[in-house]
C-alpha cells in the first residue's frame, strides 16, 4: 500500500495530489453502496475505532496507487442469500467507476475478498427474546 500522494497531474498552477487515504474512502462508500454487501471487513484496529464511536469510511479497503493508475482491494461481509459472484462484479464495477470518476485515475483492478456472511434470522430471533423476557 503506497503511503505517500501520488502525483495527479501537473498543471501551469502547481501539483495536484490525491492522497491514498482519499481513495480508500471512495472506494470504501463505492462497496457499501452494493445491494448484498451487509458491511466491510476490517482489522483489529478499525474494530476498536468502532467501538470508541469513530467510524472508519476506509475499513476493509486497502490501494496500491501509481502516478496514472490505482489498484483497489475490498474486505466485506455479505448478506446471507445473495449470490456471491453477482455482488462481487457490482462492486468491481462500482468501485472502478466511482474512483474514475472522481480522481481521473485509472483502476487496474478492483479485488473483492468475501470474509464472512451476514445472517438476518440471528439478530430478529435476538430481538424476539428480549421482547419476550421484558413484559
Amino acid at each position: 500500500m503506497s503511503t505517500l500522494a501520488a502525483d495527479y497531474e501537473k498543471t501551469d498552477m502547481g501539483t495536484i495530489q490525491i492522497a491514498p487515504e482519499v481513495i480508500e474512502i471512495i472506494a470504501g462508500l463505492a462497496t457499501i453502496e452494493v445491494r448484498g454487501v451487509a458491511g466491510m471487513s476490517g482489522g483489529f484496529a478499525g474494530g476498536i475505532a468502532e467501538l470508541l464511536g469513530r467510524k472508519n469510511l476506509s475499513k476493509g479497503v486497502k490501494v496500491e496507487v501509481g502516478q496514472r493508475e490505482a489498484a483497489v482491494d475490498v474486505s466485506i461481509i455479505v448478506e446471507y442469500g445473495n449470490r456471491i459472484p453477482e455482488i462481487a462484479a457490482n462492486i468491481q464495477n462500482n468501485v472502478k467507476r466511482s474512483i474514475e470518476m472522481m480522481t481521473g485515475l485509472h483502476v487496474v483492478e478492483v479485488n473483492v475478498h468475501i470474509h464472512d456472511v451476514h445472517f438476518k434470522t440471528t439478530e430478529k430471533l435476538e430481538e424476539d427474546e428480549i421482547a419476550t423476557r421484558v413484559k
